[in-house]
């Protein structure tokens, strides 16, 4: 495909295009695909659409300060991501093994990013080009904005804004402040003097420009002394911090850290459904750079990243579900963001298009796939409920359950030519599903959207464990289980349920872990996979982790009540092999694993062929 329809990535690239000084470079942990689904293509599409231009420099040698020279300096700034997942999280596994592949680089091949690549990345920048401002955003740094635990080193860092020694941070999407701050960047304003824009983050030294209104956080001192208080006082700005995440009540945040303070302005307003589709319209190649045509050093092309996205549909963002082990509340927010039945049909057939389109939609969804509006009629107005849970065990009675429009957008969906089938593999959140009364949804989902299989997430069956995963009781599931198969019965279909389960997480321990073990014994179901919990910086169930505390309950005395933590490689791996007792190979630690849980009358049960 021709290198000029692509953002550039060379000089070359800018001397095709007659650019002599870009106006911004995206520096990205990711190899540059072309789709929207890429956060330095969409921002950079999105910039130049205002008339900014961009160059993208994907992947660079973190090791060599002339791999962040190839566009020269920037007329306004460096933009840093360190890509669609945190650096860490993308190159180690849950047991901090080095990962084998990574699906955002050329051919899949490990080791094209740096850990910890914002901070790498900015530190480059600033010994390439001195005083250049540097602004970072993405998953990474939104996840790290303020004082975090970091799994990997086992420490409480700092605001990556103050490790990295970046100049301002984006947290969140970014759509909206990027722009705001593009513009005020042009009209003279440095960096450093940005401040009052939505979904940033910006420090100072001076205690006199903190805003009057804002709540103090604890001091970084204080919470990373890895104590029992701090710990406490760790929990309780995580709590303080979770209640300030929606765009209309969220207050200004300041986390004291040394002689400086990180301020966290309330995050962006949610997309409307017109900036959404616009977004999503402009001018996207929808493929990876032709750089990646070549063979990479496994022998392969491209980046295997796209093969799930390329013919999916984003069809929303944000989550009211706001389970403990995600961090989506914390980036997108509860707040549900929607595209037009336009927009979605537009981009089905240019899909139908490609050449390589099969009549398969791969997808139609978000971060969960059948919320469309948001919880209730009061978010518009009032924002997300700072100290109510949507969902989970104790479902908000406010919660207003509607499938009519996806309903609506599939069928429509259905009908464009050449579509042959439209399946739904973002997660379906089961337990709103089951609040419908009415069941046109569910059974439309098992005639037309599904091929055999559905994969859900119970996630476990003790519904201690899952109260802190903020999940529906186990009951709920089964419930669901049995309307499935009553609904495929009636439709003449033999399609199952995969059921995906945590191994580790807060609140269990080996007699959760037997639990789970049983209810999969009498069920016949064993799961080929197991999610070990994976403590990534910015969800509540790794507050819990590291601080074996609940923010949300206090026990009599005022202090937050304990919660039991799996830690150390070796319960995690007696938790894993108990749920998946029918493997040979894991005979050992389950014997291990119920002798230590003193039900050694146990054995002959899960392992018994």
């Amino acid at each position: 495909m021709d290198r000029k329809l692509f953002v550039p990535v060379s000089k070359e690239d800018l001397a095709q295009r007659n650019i002599s000084q870009l106006d911004f470079v995206f520096v990205s942990g990711d190899a540059y695909v072309d789709h929207p689904s890429f956060a330095a293509a969409l921002l950079c599409r999105l910039l130049e659409s205002h008339g900014y231009s961009c160059g993208i420099i994907p992947q660079p040698d973190w090791k060599d300060v002339e791999a962040f020279k190839v566009l020269g300096q920037p007329r306004l700034a460096f933009l840093v991501s360190g890509g669609a997942m945190d650096s860490m999280v993308s190159n180690y596994t849950a047991n901090n093994k080095p990962r084998s592949s990574d699906a955002y680089a050329h051919g899949g091949v490990a080791g094209k990013r740096a850990d910890r690549a914002v901070i790498q990345y900015v530190q480059k920048i600033k010994q390439a080009y001195k005083g250049v401002p540097v602004l970072i955003g993405g998953i990474e740094a939104s996840l790290r904005r303020t004082s975090h635990y970091d799994y990997w080193s086992n420490t409480v860092k700092h605001s990556i804004l103050l490790d990295s020694k970046a100049d301002l941070l984006m947290y969140g999407m970014g759509e909206h402040s990027i722009i705001q701050i593009a513009d005020l960047l042009a009209s003279g304003v440095p960096a450093r003097e940005i401040k009052g824009v939505k979904g940033t983050c910006w420090f100072t030294g001076k205690e006199s420009e903190l805003p009057a209104d804002a709540i103090r956080l604890p001091n970084y001192t204080e919470v990373s002394k890895n104590t029992p208080e701090s710990k406490e006082l760790f929990a309780r700005s995580y709590l303080i911090q979770e209640q300030n995440t929606d765009s209309i009540n969220a207050k200004v945040l300041v986390e004291p850290a040394e002689t400086r303070f990180v301020v966290q302005e309330p995050p962006s307003d949610p997309l409307t459904t017109e900036e959404f589709d616009a977004i999503y319209e402009l001018p996207f190649t929808r493929t990876w750079h032709p750089m990646y045509d070549g063979k990479a050093e496994n022998g392969k092309t491209g980046v295997p990243a796209i093969e799930e996205v390329k013919f999916s549909l984003a069809s929303c963002r944000g989550c009211f579900g706001a389970c403990s082990f995600c961090a989506i509340t914390f980036h997108q927010g509860r707040r549900i963001q929607a595209r037009s039945y336009e927009s979605l049909l537009k981009e089905a057939k240019l899909m139908t298009a490609d050449k390589d389109f099969k009549g398969y939609i791969h997808d139609v969804g978000g971060p969960t796939a059948n919320f469309r509006r948001d919880a209730c009629d009061k978010q518009a107005k009032a924002g997300a409920c700072p100290n109510r849970d949507c969902l989970g065990s104790d479902p908000c009675p406010n919660v207003k359950v509607d499938h009519t429009e996806y309903v609506e957008l599939l069928r429509k969906l259905r009908q464009v030519p050449g579509v042959k089938k439209v399946f739904i593999r973002s997660g379906i959140r089961f337990d709103y599903l089951m609040m419908d009364k009415d069941k046109t949804f569910f059974e439309e989902l098992c005639k037309y959207h599904i091929s055999g299989q559905l994969k859900v997430a119970p996630e476990h069956v003790s519904n201690n464990v899952l109260k802190l995963m903020r999940k529906s009781n186990h009951e709920l599931y089964e419930e669901f289980a049995r309307e499935y198969k009553k609904t495929n019965e009636k439709l003449g279909l033999k399609q199952y349920l995969v059921p995906y389960y945590i191994a580790g997480h807060p609140g269990a321990g080996l007699k959760e872990a037997i639990d789970v073990a049983l209810y999969l014994k009498k069920t016949g179901f064993v799961p080929d996979q197991v999610q070990d919990f994976y403590p990534t910086p910015g969800s509540l169930a790794t507050c819990m982790y590291y601080t074996e505390l609940n923010p949300h309950k206090e026990g009599p005395d005022g202090r937050l009540e304990k919660v039991y933590v799996a830690k150390g490689g070796h319960e995690r791996r007696l938790q894993r092999a108990l749920l998946q007792f029918n493997k040979r190979e894991n005979a050992g630690l389950v014997k291990e694993a119920l002798q230590t849980a003193g039900r050694s009358d146990l054995i002959k049960v899960l392992l018994s062929k």
